[in-house]
């Protein structure tokens, strides 16, 4: 029968787990060590078979040297007592005028150098030619055994063959457990590290002190658990805080739209829109606030456009002015920065507004550039920011108990937004004491042409 099409799938097949980094290591140091001692080993037989055949054929040549001065001077039976396991034969026109016990059979070949079987062994031959003490010529032809040299080369073979092996897993070995040991303290933190939840961040790896780099890695595991705790602090304290502004406004609603329903006979309706509508402005602007600060964390800032801050702080001036406050806007001058205009509109107007805010009867603005720095400056003459609190007062929903609460519908964002934007554009905000008294607030950007 036909198979259908559109059948079961094949089911998948499973994925091979990686190996550890102990079995890794381990193969790797056992491959590496491997071919080291394989290297070494050929280079070693090799040098040790050259060794011994160059000694064989030192005393082929010795011999020779010795026999051809004596054939020179007695002639060529002085070969015929040579027993001492050398082949020894007398060649002249290719055959054999003398040889030796041991050289009784084929005449043995003329090339010096050459190799020879004979009665199952290998000789290494030395020729040479001799002058005959009656004037004629011939070839002596000494040869001398491989026996030992191959014997002694078979034997350091068979013995390399078997100790590369042990040697090689012996260090297999070795490495295995000096890895596992120096991985054990990490295989440790993992566990622990993976036992943290987010309702522990509290806890911490215990650091082998050791001063190595396990040691070090415990350390910065330590210090990015502490990160994210005081991240896991700052943000339920920042969930709270905001929970609590906008219920503020949202109960002070519901209060007055009770009293409403229960009271009607009592209730005014323009006061009662009034309160509506300014509680709904707070509420927007808070709103608008959290949403900014979480662009501001999620995705940062544009720095693309070149902003034309004196335009920006001179229209703030004049927004002032229309409610009444006294500006003094007579050291702006002319100077760029480059980011998002949107959040460097809002970072003026945040500061103005907080400089009106808290200002006795002015507020002084200042702008200018200064080689490639653009710095703002807002004063007020107000209480001023305690010296042990400036940093703080950056802080998201903080606001100080004297001369900085909210007596107009503050929220505590501001300034946080300043110091978060001002941040994001590579920028620095400072506050410090006014000339005229009261708090000055400085941001210092990075100027463009």
């Amino acid at each position: 029968m036909a198979e259908r099409s559109g059948g079961l799938a094949a089911p998948a097949r499973p994925r091979r787990r990686p190996a550890s980094i102990r079995a890794r290591a381990t193969a790797g140091a056992a491959a590496v060590i491997a071919v080291a001692l394989v290297v070494g080993a050929v280079a070693f037989v090799w040098v040790l078979r050259s060794s011994l055949v160059g000694g064989v054929q030192t005393t082929a040549e010795q011999t020779l040297d010795t026999l051809a001065a004596r054939i020179e001077a007695d002639g060529p039976s002085v070969v015929a007592d040579q027993d001492d396991d050398l082949l020894v034969q007398v060649v002249a026109d290719g055959r054999v005028l003398a040889h030796g016990d041991d050289a009784d059979g084929p005449t043995l070949p003329t090339t010096d150098g050459s190799r020879y079987r004979h009665d199952g062994e290998s000789w290494l031959l030395s020729a040479d030619d001799v002058d005959l003490p009656d004037g004629g010529e011939a070839t002596l032809v000494v040869g001398a055994s491989l026996a030992d040299a191959d014997a002694a080369t078979a034997e350091v073979s068979v013995l390399l063959a078997v100790a590369v092996p042990v040697a090689v897993l012996l260090m297999a070995g070795v490495t295995w457990v000096v890895v596992g040991r120096a991985l054990r303290p990490v295989d440790r933190m993992r566990r622990e590290v993976d036992s943290i939840a987010a309702a522990t961040l509290d806890a911490r790896v215990a650091e082998p002190g050791s001063g190595d780099e396990v040691d070090r890695l415990a350390a910065t595991m330590n210090r990015m658990l502490g990160r994210l705790e005081r991240s896991q602090e700052v943000q339920r304290r920042f969930v709270a805080d905001a929970s609590h502004e906008l219920r503020s406004p949202l109960a002070t609603i519901r209060q007055h739209a009770e009293l409403a329903r229960a009271h009607p006979e009592v209730t005014d309706t323009d006061e009662l829109a009034g309160v509506v509508l300014d509680e709904g402005a707070r509420l927007e602007d808070l709103v608008t606030s959290l949403l900014l600060l979480t662009r501001v964390d999620e995705r940062g800032v544009e720095r693309d456009t070149a902003v034309d801050l004196d335009d920006v702080v001179l229209a703030e001036a004049a927004r002032l002015r229309g409610l009444g406050v006294t500006v003094d806007a007579g050291s702006v001058g002319a100077a760029r920065a480059s980011g998002d205009p949107v959040l460097l509109g809002r970072v003026v107007r945040n500061l103005v507004d907080n400089a009106a805010r808290h200002a006795r009867s002015r507020v002084v603005l200042g702008l200018q550039r200064r080689g490639d720095v653009v710095e703002l400056t807002v004063d007020d003459d107000g209480s001023g920011v305690p010296a042990d609190q400036r940093e703080r007062v950056f802080e998201r929903f903080v606001r100080l108990d004297e001369g900085r609460a909210r007596d107009a519908g503050g929220s505590g964002l501001g300034l946080a937004i300043v110091h978060d934007v001002v941040r994001a554009h590579g920028g620095s905000v400072t506050v410090s004491d006014a000339p005229g008294g009261g708090a000055r607030f400085a941001i210092r950007l990075a100027a463009t042409d």
